[in-house]
């Protein structure tokens, strides 16, 4: 009776130590991935940062105007305000508008 239970204790014994060292490993490699990913991160927002930082810079009234200057005001044509979208779904909303009505003329040409 005492070398089974011997035997029965070893076994567990080594199940855990074998489970805990695979679970140690697993959890390793997570974080490895974490820290991949989080400096993945940081150096998107450094990219981001970056990119506001120029788009602040380019549209700044004081580089329009000089690009004004160099562009000449005669060849300066405004956006018209119906081409400017507050968001994507009114920009999706136009698209299928304009591709709806190109489907609409493509079987009307094919129909005469």
């Amino acid at each position: 009776m005492f070398k089974i239970k011997f035997i029965v204790y070893i076994s567990i014994c080594i199940t855990f130590l074998i489970l805990t060292s695979l679970i140690k490993n697993k959890t390793r490699v997570i974080e490895k991935k974490i820290l991949i990913l989080n400096s993945k991160i940081a150096s998107q927002k450094i990219y981001k940062n970056e990119a506001q930082l120029e788009f602040y810079y380019l549209t700044s009234p004081a580089e329009i105007e000089k690009r004004l200057d160099i562009i000449g005001f005669d060849d300066y044509k405004p956006i018209v305000f119906s081409k400017l979208f507050l968001n994507i779904e009114d920009f999706t909303n136009f698209q299928k508008k304009l591709s709806n009505l190109e489907n609409f003329n493509e079987k009307k040409i094919k129909k005469r």
